[in-house]
């Protein structure tokens, strides 16, 4: 006997002007089942997401819960109707503490209406301990990583114990434990018969926690497998439309000069006496665990952070310490980790964001002549196969992947010398994550010097010419492309190879 479905979308459709979001959706989710949703950024998902959430309204079709129809006039009646979501990118309220953004406008109240701080608190701790994460529930959400922030998501949305758990992306910034960990509190959701609907553009996530895959392409649905009789080519395949080229496509690097040199950068209690030089032509990947300082450190070498001790040198000047504007004005270029927080300014239009590095030379007098905004704009658009309705339209309604796009054209229009990447794919689907690949492969083959910090192990292996490994806030190896495997990269970022880089 067929088992109804807890949640059914049947024929759903959505448009924004002249660009069609969702065509023709049809999607089931089943009481204890995990079941993924695969596509390119851009293919609908996060449409289809919102919609379910109640943040947009559907143009046609419907969506039933336990087989009745659901109508939802916003957030709050999805919530109320059992449906939670894990965003791809946190949402936090920065100057709030963990306890108040899980609870946030629902807390436990005393008498006299008075919000029982107490239970907050109390209620906050057992989630943390659910999960496995010592965060104090008091200690405010401005400054957590990228890590801390997801796993506050996850606690607020386990704190509906919602019938319906959408994740977007949640292990996109999490660490190898941090996602086992994230599994088993799905494993335990499927078991008290919740309905759990997973994105990941990790592939091998899909195979190990789902048990079937619904696949958009362009806003349509493609099909729906049963993983246990689906491979990953072919999955790839249903997302593109076509076989994947290579996801690694490293051209053969021709080295020139030292581009970036920094001698013995410290940042006291963060990392320190880190060492190490990029040539031009040359891709070098920093890798290392989750906390292991290289986040600060490229930050500390464009003069976001400003370091206690140490140099940078940039084509054999030294940079001015604490200044982005000298990093800038020597030619080095920095595409941050959380490119919503630091690479774009949301509310500004695709055009404004790609000009933002060179306003001087846009206009002159404080105005901005927009034929030479929108001309810069279009070019790079052009140039890196973005996905747009209009230039003039907010960078906001792009996918994942094409805002990743927006902060590359941004920094590749100031025509740098060196380019800091910081996990230039997390949270993007194959196909572009394989563009960007080529991208990246393709400026080095130019002449550019490129500094990559990935936490994706093959991302490192197939793309980097060196690799430097950080262990604790220190270089613990130095390995070069032709004997750079997992296990060496692995055992020196766990720091069992016993000694450091000179």
């Amino acid at each position: 006997m067929t088992r109804s479905p807890v949640l059914a979308v049947r024929g759903l459709s959505k448009s924004f002007g002249a660009v069609r979001a969702l065509t023709d959706v049809t999607l089931e989710l089943h009481a204890g089942e995990a079941h993924a949703l695969a596509g390119e950024n851009g293919a609908g998902k996060s449409t289809l997401i919102k919609t379910l959430a109640g943040v947009h309204r559907p143009d046609a079709g419907a969506v039933r819960l336990d087989g009745e129809a659901a109508d939802f006039g916003g957030p709050a009646d999805a919530r109320d109707a059992g449906i939670a979501v894990i965003y791809q990118e946190p949402t936090l309220f920065p100057d709030l503490s963990i306890a108040e953004n899980i609870f946030m406008g629902r807390q436990p109240r005393r008498t006299l209406r008075r919000i029982d701080r107490t239970a907050v608190h109390d209620a906050t701790a057992a989630l943390m301990r659910r999960l496995g994460v010592p965060l104090d529930p008091e200690r405010p959400a401005r400054g957590l990583s990228i890590a801390d922030q997801q796993i506050v998501e996850i606690a607020k949305a386990l704190s509906f114990d919602a019938r319906v758990l959408i994740m977007d992306e949640p292990t996109a910034a999490l660490t190898g434990s941090e996602t086992a960990r994230l599994f088993s509190v799905v494993e335990t959701l499927r078991a008290e018969g919740a309905a759990v609907l997973f994105i990941s553009h990790r592939l091998e996530e899909i195979f190990r926690l789902c048990s079937k895959v619904t696949t958009l392409r362009d806003g349509r649905w493609i099909a729906t497998d049963d993983v246990a009789g689906l491979t990953e080519d072919a999955l790839v395949r249903r997302m593109v439309g076509r076989d994947l080229d290579e996801l690694y496509p490293k051209q053969q690097a021709t080295l020139g000069e030292v581009a970036l040199s920094v001698r013995r950068l410290t940042r006291e209690g963060v990392f320190r006496d880190v060492s190490f030089d990029v040539r031009r032509g040359e891709i070098v990947a920093l890798a290392g665990l989750v906390g292991a300082g290289r986040s600060e450190v490229v930050q500390a070498v464009f003069g976001v952070d400003r370091a206690d001790a140490g140099e940078v040198h940039v084509g054999g000047t030294k940079l001015r310490a604490a200044s982005p504007t000298a990093a800038m004005d020597a030619g080095v270029a920095l595409v941050p980790e959380d490119r919503r927080q630091r690479g774009l300014v949301m509310e500004l239009s695709i055009e404004r964001n790609i000009g933002l590095t060179g306003l001087g030379s846009l206009g002159s007098g404080g105005l901005i002549k927009r034929a030479l905004e929108r001309g810069r704009a279009s070019d790079w658009a052009t140039r890196l196969q973005l996905k747009y309705g209009k230039l003039s339209d907010s960078v906001e309604v792009l996918s994942g992947g094409n805002q990743q796009k927006v902060v590359l054209a941004k920094w590749l229009a100031t025509e740098p010398t060196v380019l800091i990447v910081d996990e230039p794919t997390r949270g993007i689907d194959v196909g572009t994550k394989a563009e960007v690949h080529r991208l990246l492969s393709s400026l080095a083959a130019e002449g550019l010097a490129v500094l990559m910090v990935s936490s994706d192990l093959p991302e490192v292996l197939g793309m980097a010419d060196r690799v430097l490994v950080m262990h604790e806030g220190r270089l613990a190896a130095e390995i070069p492309r032709a004997e750079a495997t997992e296990e060496s990269v692995m055992t020196a970022a766990t720091g069992r190879n016993g000694k450091e880089a000179a």
